[in-house]
């Protein structure tokens, strides 16, 4: 992954289109591998592909920008985007946002621990009093709200395990499939392991403005991307990214 600040816009060929906007379709989202990221320049991911494929079938002209996740947050709210990629549905969202009803990938999220500081099991179940690595903006689930542990920041997965290993904190949360693929990248398997259990699981979706014609357009998505889970081609993007 490239850092979170780089912005990247692609434009997807125009074909015949049911979204009937003079301006491509303006959709946000964070770069955080494996689901959306950049692969050298070019923007590439499980979630990336899945929705490239869906919009060029409805024949939708996009503009992608790869923004950290409150910026890509103020910026739907601000009308400054039309859409956001991979975002959790949530009730207060909802008020704001139409969300495409088919999921795109499902999510769990696990612990991460320095290999030569693990944790002892008893403080691992209520974490109390560890410094945990989170990230600005995401959702780790009510029951890791509701834990009394400390929540350091940092501005991306790679950021918090470079924490990890200078010991300024505990453990690190993060989505298991994402863990493994930034471990990968960042060359640290060896150094940074993945502690056994799921704190919390949820899914991702594509999520629309309520206004004007796009919520006609998320009902269209979702429908899109029903037929195409049930192609070969589904699959095989799949198990392009398996690890």
């Amino acid at each position: 992954m490239r850092a979170l600040a780089c912005i990247f816009i692609f434009t997807l060929a125009l074909v015949s289109s049911g979204f009937a906007s003079a301006q491509p379709l303006r959709i946000v989202t964070e770069p955080w591998g494996p689901y959306v990221y950049h692969d050298g320049t070019t923007p590439t991911g499980i979630d990336y592909e899945i929705a490239n494929e869906v919009f060029n079938r409805l024949g939708v002209q996009v503009e992608w920008q790869f923004l950290p996740w409150k910026r890509c947050l103020m910026m739907i709210e601000e009308g400054q985007a039309d859409a956001v990629l991979d975002i959790f549905r949530t009730p207060a969202r909802e008020r704001q946002l139409v969300y495409a009803n088919e999921p795109l990938s499902s999510v769990d999220f696990v612990l991460f621990e320095a290999a030569e500081r693990p944790q002892p099991p008893a403080r691992l179940k209520n974490l109390d009093g560890l410094r945990v690595g989170v990230a600005p903006g995401f959702l780790y689930g009510p029951a890791f709200d509701a834990t009394r542990a400390t929540k350091e920041p940092a501005p991306n997965l790679e950021a918090n395990f470079g924490k990890l290993l200078l010991g300024r904190v505990d453990v690190v949360i993060g989505d298991r499939r994402q863990g493994r693929f930034t471990l990968q990248q960042m060359g640290l398997g060896g150094r940074i392991r993945e502690i056994q259990g799921t704190l919390h699981s949820d899914v991702l979706y594509l999520a629309l403005r309520r206004e004007g014609e796009l919520p006609a357009l998320a009902e269209r998505f979702a429908i899109a991307l029903q037929a195409f889970k049930r192609e070969p081609g589904y699959s095989d993007l799949l198990k392009r990214y398996a690890r």
